[in-house]
C-alpha cells in the first residue's frame, strides 16, 4: 500500500511538473537573460514505476523547483512500467520517406488518416538515425556520440520528442533536448563550439512537418555536413524496420531515456542573427531604430523573431501577429506561399503602417516578405532581390533555382544584374546539392533558392534558413540607411525593379489514376514519365512550339510570349503543370497544345486544365 501511494505520489507530482513547464518551454521568453541551459524533465506518460531510486528522484525534482540544480541540466533514470503499451502493427517504413525527409500522420481524428507515426515507430526511426550516426562517425568507445532534438508547434511535438528521446539513448547515445525550435537552428547546432551549451552536436533531429495540416509530423535529419540526403533517410528507415521487427518479436515496452538534457540554444541561435546585421550596419547597437516592422509566425515556431532578433536592433514590432506557437494552426498555414497567408501579412503591414512584413513558414527554414505599399516579396520576386543582392556582394555568380522559375527572372538576373541563372529541379535539396556541385567543378554560386521561400546561402553553410534570409534584406535596410543611401523598404523594392511578370500565372495539378487499368502495370512514376516523352515528341513537330534547349526536369516549352512546364512531382502521382503568359487568351493557347498532347492518356485526370481551358 505504501508503495502504491508512493507510485501515486510520483505520478501527480511529474504531471504537475510536466504542465507548468510545459507553458514555459513553448514560449520564447522575452526577457534577454534567458538561461541557456534549463532543466525540464521529460514527459514520458503513462505511470511511472516506483522504484528504489525513487525517493531520490523525488529530492532531485524538488531541488530543481526550488532552483538548486548545478548548471541547470537533469539526468532522470527512472523506468517506465508496462501498464500502457502502445499496440504494435506492420509498418512500410519506406513509405514515410518524404524525399529527404521522413512524414506521416501523428494524431488521429481525420477520416482515411490513419496514424503513421506511433511512438514505437518514431522510436525505430530515431534508433535507426542513431546506427546510421554511429556507421557514419566511426568515434571510438572513449566518446559518446551526443543527438540534439528540437520540434516545432505542432500537438503532436511532445510526444514524439519523448519517443525520439527513447531511439536515442537506447543505441547509447547522449540526448540533448532543445524544445521549441527552428529547423535551421536544428543545423547550426551541429556547427556551433561550445562546450557550455553542449555543442557541437554530432547529429540532429528537427520533429517538424512544415506547413502540413496539424495532424501530420515528421523528421528533419543533419550532421555537420548538411541535411541529410535522400539515400540517407532510406538507409534509417530500413534500419528502423529491422528494429521495430525485433519489437514485434520481442516485446515493446515504454522506458525512460536516460540523462536527458535541456539547452535553451534558440538564444544562441537568435544571438548570431542579431550581430550579423549589427556586423552589417558597421557594427551600430541599434541599426534598424525607427523602423517599424511586423512579423507573422503563423502560430509556428518563428515568432522568436520580433522579441529575440528585430527588438534587439531597434526595431518597433507593434502589429506583429500569431506570433505564440499554437499547433492547430487557427489563423491561416504558415506557408509564404499560401494566399491566405500572404493576405493576413500584407494587410498587417497595410494596417499598421509597418515599413516591412515578414512571415515565415511553420519550422522558418521558409520566409517571403511584403513592403511597405503591400507588394509581396515571395517566389519569383524573393528570388529577384535575394539575386541583386548576392550578386552585388558576388559580381557575375550563379543562381540556382528550381524549374518553376519564370522566363522573366532569367532575363532580370542575366541581363540586368549580370549573373548567370541555372534552372533546376524542384525540392530545396535538389538546388542545394547543386549548387554545391557547380562549386566543386570550378563554377562559383552563391545562392541556391526555390520559388516556395526556401533559399541557402554559401557563406551559411548552405542551410535553407527562412530567418537568414530575411536578415539579409535586414543587413541591407541597415547598410543602406548607414551609408545615407536609402530609408525603408523602398531601399528593397529598388532592387527588382526592372523584373517582368507575366500576367497570368497558374499551376493546375493533373493526377494519375493509379486503379486505372491504362496503367497496364506500371507504376504511376513509369506511366508520368510516357507522358512526358509523348508530349516531348509531339512537341518537337509544333512549329508554334520551342523546347526549353536546357532542362533538367520535365517537358518545358516557349509560345505565344509564354512558357509551360509539365513534371512529375517528386513524391505523388501528380503531373503539375505551369504556366505563365501575358495575357489569359494565350494562357489558354498554351494549355490546349498540352490538353491535345495528353488526352489519350485515360489514367490522368485532365479536368483542372479542361476547366482552364474552356472559353
Amino acid at each position: 500500500m505504501a508503495a502504491l501511494s508512493g507510485k501515486v505520489v510520483q505520478n501527480v507530482f511529474i504531471a504537475q511538473f510536466y504542465q507548468q513547464n510545459r507553458q514555459f518551454g513553448t514560449q520564447f521568453q522575452r526577457d534577454s537573460c534567458v538561461p541557456y541551459m534549463r532543466a525540464l524533465p521529460p514527459f514520458h506518460g503513462g505511470k511511472l514505476a516506483w522504484t528504489s531510486n525513487s525517493s531520490m528522484q523525488m529530492r532531485n525534482l524538488l531541488k530543481y523547483q526550488n532552483g538548486f540544480v548545478n548548471r541547470r541540466t537533469f539526468y532522470y533514470n527512472a523506468a517506465s512500467s508496462a501498464t500502457a503499451i502502445p499496440s504494435l502493427d506492420k509498418v512500410d517504413f519506406l513509405k514515410l520517406q518524404n524525399g529527404s525527409d521522413i512524414r506521416g500522420v501523428a494524431v488521429s481524428g481525420v477520416e482515411g488518416e490513419p496514424v503513421s507515426l506511433t511512438e514505437p515507430v518514431t522510436e525505430a526511426i530515431a534508433a535507426g538515425f542513431a546506427a546510421w550516426l554511429l556507421d557514419k562517425k566511426k568515434v571510438d568507445a572513449s566518446r559518446k556520440l551526443r543527438v540534439s532534438i528540437g520540434h516545432d508547434s505542432r500537438i503532436s511535438a511532445q510526444k514524439l520528442q519523448d519517443a525520439v528521446s527513447r531511439g536515442i539513448a537506447s543505441a547509447g547515445l547522449d540526448v540533448v533536448q532543445y524544445g521549441l525550435a527552428s529547423t535551421p537552428a536544428m543545423f547550426n547546432s551541429t556547427l556551433t563550439e561550445d562546450e557550455a551549451i553542449l555543442c557541437p552536436a554530432d547529429g540532429a533531429i528537427m520533429i517538424t512537418a512544415s506547413h502540413l495540416p496539424y495532424n501530420r509530423n515528421g523528421f528533419k535529419f543533419f550532421t555537420n555536413d548538411g541535411g541529410l540526403g535522400k539515400n540517407d533517410i532510406k538507409d534509417i528507415l530500413e534500419r528502423a524496420a529491422s528494429i521495430y521487427s525485433n519489437f514485434l518479436a520481442k516485446g515493446y515496452s515504454v522506458k525512460a531515456s536516460e540523462s536527458v538534457k535541456k539547452v535553451d540554444y534558440m538564444a544562441v541561435y537568435t544571438s548570431d542573427l542579431v550581430k550579423a546585421v549589427r556586423k552589417a550596419a558597421g557594427n551600430i547597437e541599434k541599426p534598424l531604430e525607427g523602423f517599424h516592422i511586423v512579423v507573422d509566425a503563423g502560430n509556428g515556431a518563428g515568432g522568436f523573431f520580433a522579441a529575440k532578433v528585430l527588438e534587439p536592433l531597434g526595431a518597433i514590432t507593434s502589429g506583429s501577429q500569431f506570433l505564440e506557437p499554437d499547433g492547430m494552426f487557427p489563423n491561416h498555414i504558415p506557408n509564404p506561399e499560401d494566399k491566405a497567408a500572404m493576405k493576413a501579412i500584407t494587410q498587417a503591414v497595410l494596417d499598421n503602417k509597418a515599413n516591412l512584413g515578414i512571415i515565415f513558414d511553420t519550422d522558418v527554414d521558409r520566409s517571403a516578405a511584403v513592403d511597405s505599399t503591400g507588394r509581396e516579396l515571395n517566389r519569383n520576386r524573393l528570388i529577384a532581390l535575394m539575386s541583386a543582392i548576392v550578386l552585388e556582394e558576388h559580381p557575375g555568380t550563379t543562381i540556382v533555382t528550381d524549374s518553376v522559375t519564370s522566363d522573366g527572372l532569367t532575363s532580370f538576373i542575366e541581363k540586368k544584374l549580370g549573373g548567370k541563372h541555372h534552372r533546376f529541379k524542384r525540392g530545396y535539396k535538389n538546388v542545394i546539392d547543386e549548387a554545391i556541385r557547380l562549386n566543386s567543378i570550378g563554377e562559383e554560386s552563391h545562392l541556391a533558392i526555390e520559388t516556395s521561400g526556401h533559399g541557402a546561402l554559401k557563406e551559411n553553410h548552405w542551410l535553407d534558413d527562412g530567418a537568414y534570409l530575411m536578415v539579409k534584406l535586414l543587413n541591407k535596410l541597415a547598410s543602406a540607411r548607414a551609408s545615407g543611401k536609402g530609408v525603408g523598404s523602398k531601399v528593397l523594392t529598388d532592387l527588382v525593379e526592372g523584373l517582368e511578370e507575366p500576367a497570368i500565372a497558374v499551376e493546375l495539378r493533373l493526377k494519375i489514376n493509379q486503379n486505372h487499368p491504362d496503367l497496364k502495370g506500371r507504376s504511376f512514376r513509369e506511366y508520368g514519365e510516357a507522358v512526358l516523352q509523348h508530349l516531348g515528341n509531339s512537341i518537337a513537330s509544333n512549329p508554334k512550339l520551342q523546347k526549353a534547349p536546357v532542362n533538367y526536369e520535365g517537358v518545358r516549352v516557349s509560345g505565344f510570349g509564354g512558357w509551360f512546364l509539365l513534371r512529375l512531382s517528386l513524391h505523388d502521382p501528380v503531373l503539375p503543370l505551369n504556366i505563365e503568359a501575358q495575357s489569359h487568351e494565350d494562357a489558354v493557347k498554351l494549355g490546349l497544345e498540352v490538353a491535345a498532347a495528353v488526352k489519350e492518356f485515360q489514367a490522368l485526370d485532365t479536368s483542372a486544365l479542361d476547366k482552364f481551358v474552356q472559353p
